[in-house]
């Protein structure tokens, strides 16, 4: 990046991003975001690119709403279908810059409706491979 560029703002669709891989994550869905948020974590280190974790579900008391060692996470504000999809929405929206917002999803629905606020969209896989390069040997 150059010096006066705009940086980039990601948006994570966590639980799509979670249950791209067939990892058991079922089994233990908040370990599964404190992973995802582990992995996030070290990318942000590297990046230094703000990242926000799009979580559905209550917030769990270990892993509250808010900043997270350069990760923010946030929970769908309301139960139910496309509660996490609409919080994305809802944070892209809000972006007075919603052309350097890239949503991390690989749900085409959410990534029709980023992409009319004029959000770029990553995919699922596309992000764990980003994840996957920052890993410990």
């Amino acid at each position: 990046m150059t010096l006066g560029s705009p940086m980039t703002v990601w948006i994570v669709d966590a639980m799509n991003v979670i249950g791209s891989r067939p990892t058991g994550w079922w089994r233990d869905r908040p370990a599964a975001v404190r992973r995802l948020l582990g992995e996030t974590r070290r990318l942000v280190a590297v990046t230094r690119e703000p990242v926000t974790l799009v979580v559905d579900g209550r917030p769990p008391p270990h892993l509250p709403d808010g900043e997270d060692d350069g990760v923010r996470v946030v929970y769908a504000v309301r139960a139910g279908a496309n509660a996490a999809d609409d919080r994305i929405v809802e944070l892209v929206a809000s972006d007075p810059a919603p052309a350097g917002v890239r949503v991390v999803t690989s749900d085409r629905a959410l990534q029709a409706r980023v992409r009319g606020l004029g959000a770029q969209v990553v995919s699922a896989h596309e992000w764990l491979r980003r994840l996957d390069a920052t890993a410990a040997p």
